[in-house]
């Protein structure tokens, strides 16, 4: 699995769209991170929304219906 972030557009296991607007460092712990925004909105929080998640966590695969799934799954562009 490559470390590299690609800026973009992402869809999530469970389906949302979201867009990464780069990689980041915690400030206390020096750890990597990747910057995105929420492209729906939700009960919860607005469309472009900003997360922050650990880098690790955003590259990982997860457990779905006994499938490993990438959690976040770059969007190729029509370009």
């Amino acid at each position: 699995m490559s470390n590299k972030i690609n800026l973009g557009r992402y869809t999530h296991y469970k389906g949302g769209e979201y867009e990464v607007l780069g990689e980041v460092v915690h400030s206390e712990t020096l750890a990597p991170m990747v910057l995105y925004k929420a492209l729906y909105d939700s009960p919860d929080f607005p469309a472009n929304t900003l997360w922050v998640r650990p880098k690790s966590m955003f590259l990982e695969t997860v457990m779905i219906e006994g499938e490993k799934r990438p959690r976040f799954t770059f969007k190729k562009s029509k370009e």
